[in-house]
């Protein structure tokens, strides 16, 4: 990743040709919580204030441009279902989007000045725009959703919903934890088999301590090849979020009380 704006928001370089676009993902840094989520800590959900949260979230709004009651973020569960943002959606009341978003682990939308973005510690946030039928999305990808295909089912939605052609889809991954630093046991590797992954390619055992690895980057990297999206438009940041818990949120490195950071995407 290059062209930080801030210590606190980062974008990818794929995405910066594409002057309709606005997209970010956060670091841990230039926000107000403290303690365990200090301090750009963008949820409420693993023991922060939702007044903090708020504050974070106006913080990044600002510093974009973006209105913060466009911003929709979705309610992760480690599933494959998708939600999409369409005039339904807004013109409903707040409580039924809050409903609408329960459950889902991606996002979509054609409409323009719609912040979507999710909510990550160590799994995967993938970013993706249509650049032909303008649609854009946002994942995320756990192992669990990576095994079950999530990028994979989204891209797929694109076409089918949308018309886009996988030829014109540009994906970006952002930072999330490697494959040295993510220790799995056999039964991850077993799922990953199961769900048609070939072993080899997405996991290892290191020699040093008879651990199993998977390597979450190359399992999306090959479900939106898979899907027809040219590698040369698939740009996987790379940073491991364990390893710098110094600048990223990391909740194999913090546990269960861990600060989250926002990758997002908007047209404009």
């Amino acid at each position: 990743m290059t062209f930080p704006i801030s210590e606190s928001i980062l974008r990818f370089e794929s995405f910066v040709r594409f002057e309709n676009i606005v997209h970010f993902t956060t670091t841990r840094h230039g926000g107000v919580s403290g303690g365990a989520f200090e301090s750009f800590n963008m949820s409420c959900r693993s023991g922060d204030t939702k007044e903090n949260a708020d504050a974070n979230r106006g913080i990044l709004c600002r510093a974009l441009g973006l209105n913060p009651d466009r911003l929709f973020v979705s309610h992760q569960v480690h599933d494959t279902e998708i939600a999409v943002i369409d005039r339904y959606f807004l013109n409903t009341g707040k409580e039924q989007q809050i409903a609408l978003l329960a459950g889902k682990d991606a996002l979509l939308t054609s409409l323009e000045d719609v912040c979507i973005a999710v909510l990550t510690a160590d799994c995967v946030p993938i970013l993706l725009y249509a650049a032909d039928n303008r649609v854009i999305g946002a994942v995320h990808a756990g192992w669990r959703g990576t095994c079950r295909r999530i990028v994979q089912k989204a891209v797929e939605r694109m076409v089918t919903d949308y018309g886009c052609r996988p030829s014109q889809i540009y994906a970006a991954a952002g930072p999330s934890i490697g494959p040295e630093a993510f220790e799995v046991g056999r039964e991850v590797v077993q799922a990953f088999r199961e769900s048609g992954f070939d072993p080899d390619s997405v996991a290892f055992v290191n020699p040093l301590t008879g651990k199993h690895h998977i390597d979450l980057w190359e399992a999306n990297r090959q479900q939106l090849t898979a899907s027809g999206v040219p590698s040369q438009q698939i740009e996987i940041a790379g940073i491991c979020t364990c390893r710098n818990s110094d600048r990223f949120f990391s909740a194999r490195k913090a546990g269960i009380c861990s600060g989250r950071m926002l990758t997002g995407i908007c047209m404009v």
